[in-house]
């Protein structure tokens, strides 16, 4: 029986070898011509500032653009988690270009918005299409499509091993799909090789310092956990409702995203600065340096996002998030005597961990990022956000496996086999990646 096994296991993971390398190269070279993109529509934008005042412009036209061909594709990351657990039909195709032109024509006029979103479906929707045309279903499909999630992921940060963990993370809140292990480290690796092969050079992040650990650190990092959540539930209520009412009160999405350019316009002037416009990096790495970020910048940028988002603009969280919480992180650092580096690094990921309850995959990011030196402080304070955040996320698809603080005896055991066989029953923990 054991001969026979041997074989078959190594088909196996050569199959998941092999299409995890194939989606990694589409996921790859669409996130190269993303971010080329994207980079030339934020060097417009930034020597013709006038570009700004037509985003109301641009809302009715990808308004009625939505309307009429992106039906399907509403969801978003939402759809792709949907899709994962539940089957279904295939990815549209067309979700590739409709995010990408989407996305980069929110930038183009100055939305608030980040790029892991468009990088997420482009490479979900690929590996759902390639895996439909060799008509690869259940298990290996589902493995597929998180490696095109691992592999955008990856491709477009430069951090291939936090790609794949935060396709493995995202999926389940609770939960680390392991069956999916390899196709998805696969596609990120070769989807980050790809991306730079193609000459896309990455935002390169200060270097954070090697701070030792001592308790009275310890106490501060929980301070500032307890900070992190704050501000991240602000941000997920807030989203969340302000999406709920833009739709409840404006539901044709022409005219909503319309009134939300025109707010974003009025908001850029009353701040007298570009710097809440598109993705804010330069203000991301000056958050670096010791008195550069406002301490009110992480909330007008929250405040951006959320008008830019609820309004129907494509784009991801991810970035904005790293605003956010590297202006956050400068600041908290300052008021409770951390470095400034070490603070603002921290920050920009767990803010995002948080939001999105991947810890152990923005604790990685970090790592790549900006060196060791962010261990063990941004796992300390990832670990205790996630879990003081409890259900709330920015991925209403997002399932959950069993909770994080559980308050009822007959959860607080440690699920084995058998609860998680009847997680899966009653869909709680989304469907299994057995083979």
């Amino acid at each position: 029986m054991d001969r026979e096994r041997i074989p078959r296991a190594l088909i196996s993971f050569a199959t998941q070898i092999g299409v995890g390398a194939v989606v990694g190269v589409l996921s790859g070279l669409a996130s190269a011509l993303f971010l080329w993109a994207l980079d030339r529509a934020t060097q417009t934008r930034e020597t013709h500032a006038f570009l700004v005042y037509l985003l109301p412009v641009a809302g009715i036209v990808l308004g009625l653009l939505y309307e009429r061909l992106g039906a399907s594709i509403k969801g978003g990351q939402n759809l792709v988690l949907d899709t994962i657990h539940d089957g279904g039909p295939t990815l549209p195709l067309r979700m590739a270009p409709m995010i990408l032109v989407g996305t980069v024509l929110t930038h183009l006029f100055g939305g608030s918005a980040g790029r892991e979103g468009a990088a997420v479906q482009m490479g979900a929707s690929m590996a759902d299409a390639f895996a439909a045309r060799l008509g690869f279903v259940g298990a290996l499909r589902r493995k597929i499509i998180v490696a095109g999630v691992a592999g955008g992921f990856g491709a477009v940060f430069g951090t291939p091993i936090a790609g794949a963990l935060f396709g493995l993370e995202f999926i389940v809140l609770g939960r680390i799909e392991y069956r999916a292990l390899v196709p998805a480290l696969t596609a990120a690796v070769i989807g980050d090789m790809t991306t730079r092969q193609m000459g896309i050079v990455h935002t390169a992040y200060p270097a954070i310092p090697t701070v030792p650990l001592t308790f009275v650190l310890t106490l501060k990092w929980l301070v500032f956990a307890a900070a992190v959540v704050l501000v991240t539930l602000v941000f997920i209520e807030g989203l969340h409702a302000a999406k709920r009412q833009a739709e409840k009160h404006i539901p044709r999405l022409p005219l909503r995203m319309m009134i939300g350019g025109a707010i974003v316009v009025a908001m850029w002037k009353l701040s007298g600065t570009d710097d809440f416009l598109g993705l804010g990096v330069p203000q991301i790495v000056q958050a670096f340096e010791p008195g550069r970020a406002a301490p009110w910048a992480f909330a007008v940028k929250m405040l951006f996002t959320i008008v830019t988002l609820s309004a129907g603009f494509l784009g991801g969280e991810v970035t904005p998030l790293f605003f956010v919480g590297a202006t956050l992180g400068s600041v908290l650092a300052r008021l409770l005597g951390i470095p400034v580096e070490l603070g603002a690094g921290v920050g920009l990921a767990a803010v995002f961990a948080t939001a999105s309850n991947t810890p152990l995959a923005l604790s990685i990011m970090a790592t790549e990022l900006m060196g060791a030196g962010a261990l063990p402080h941004v796992l300390i304070v990832c670990a205790v956000a996630y879990t003081l955040t409890g259900r709330r996320s920015i991925y209403q698809a997002q399932r959950q496996s069993f909770p994080k603080l559980p308050v009822d005896p007959k959860d607080a055991h440690d699920h084995g086999p058998e609860s998680a066989d009847a997680e899966q029953k009653s869909g709680r923990g989304g469907r299994d990646l057995r083979e």
